[in-house]
């Protein structure tokens, strides 16, 4: 048997930007995803908190530095600029592995600076 469990957590991610014509997922700043364990194109859950929109996608690596997340495709159209979102990503675990777990969360300021980093 085997569990799915939070592995990574970007909480209170602020949108900077919408790209429609692409080809799809959500670009976020790398120095984020190394920050929580993120992997480029690793399958993400996406939570709108302002419109309650949830959406499953994968995340890119956007550039280092920049502080941001943008909704690619038709992803794009699940948000706005300045929406609030919480990106998270799961781990297949055994029980024993599960036992020990503890996910990466970094909670975001509103320039999506990391203002706390919980492991």
């Amino acid at each position: 048997m085997h569990v799915q469990l939070l592995k990574s957590k970007l909480h209170r991610a602020t949108l900077t930007h919408c790209v429609l014509e692409y080809e799809g997922s959500l670009a976020i700043d790398t120095d984020l995803l190394d920050a929580v364990g993120i992997l480029p194109y690793e399958r993400i859950l996406v939570v709108n908190q302002t419109n309650g929109e949830r959406l499953e996608t994968y995340a890119i690596p956007g550039p280092r530095g920049r502080r941001e997340f943008c909704l690619n495709g038709a992803a794009a159209r699940c948000g706005y600029p300045g929406d609030m979102l919480t990106v998270m990503s799961f781990a297949v675990l055994t029980p024993e592995e599960a036992a020990t777990f503890r996910p990466r969360v970094a909670v975001l300021d509103a320039k999506n600076g990391i203002s706390e980093l919980k492991a």
